[in-house]
């Protein structure tokens, strides 16, 4: 993509050079940690990840999105993390079969859990929603983009909404996304968890 960044493409690759980027960003934004990698990976080094931890907590104006599928590292590395109220942790749950990550996040010491449902690819009839703080739901999109089900949206909103849990509906998906849009029954879910937590 002429990135520099990615001259390596999916092969996995430090950033050192990015690591304290977000320190010299003054204003408060919201950041997505690792956009197109996942921090927990196994080629990870450890102590790599106490160093992105230390930046969050010393940047500890912006608010820091972490989302993994490396739910085990996660939760053995959980102990040894500086978790700071700044920092959300997230799991991808696609499928019913991935729905053990949301008990790997459970365990952590993060202040703010959230789930990315995203892409969702089947139904997930029984969330185990206790001590999360946030729902995204999102279909795939792009070419081969596989469908969600209404049905499956739906049911994960009411389960959400019997909980007390924030829904976030983020896109339809498909081939052509924007056309899609983002409406579930006429209209938008953008709740967010009650503890935006931002020093």
């Amino acid at each position: 993509m002429g990135q520099p960044n990615y001259v390596n493409g999916f092969k996995l690759t430090v950033q050192e050079r990015m690591l304290e980027l977000p320190l010299k960003w003054r204003l408060p934004q919201t950041i997505f940690v690792n956009s197109m990698s996942d921090l927990f990976h196994r080629d990870v080094p450890t102590e790599y990840i106490h160093r992105v931890f230390g930046v969050m907590k010393r940047a500890h104006w912006h608010r820091f999105q972490v989302l993994t599928k490396r739910s085990l590292r996660l939760t053995r590395l959980s102990k040894e993390l500086d978790w700071q109220p700044n920092i959300w942790m997230g799991v991808s749950v696609e499928s019913n079969d991935y729905s053990f990550r949301i008990d790997h996040l459970r365990d952590t010491d993060a202040h703010v859990k959230f789930l990315s449902l995203e892409p969702l690819l089947g139904p997930l009839p029984k969330l185990k929603l206790r001590g999360m703080d946030w729902v995204i739901v999102g279909g795939e999109s792009g070419p081969g983009a596989r469908p969600m089900r209404e049905e499956w949206v739906l049911d994960i909103r009411d389960q959400c909404l019997k909980a007390g849990v924030p829904f976030f509906f983020k896109q339809w998906g498909g081939v052509n996304k924007k056309r899609a849009g983002r409406e579930l029954e006429g209209r938008t879910w953008d709740q967010m968890p009650v503890r935006l937590a931002v020093a």
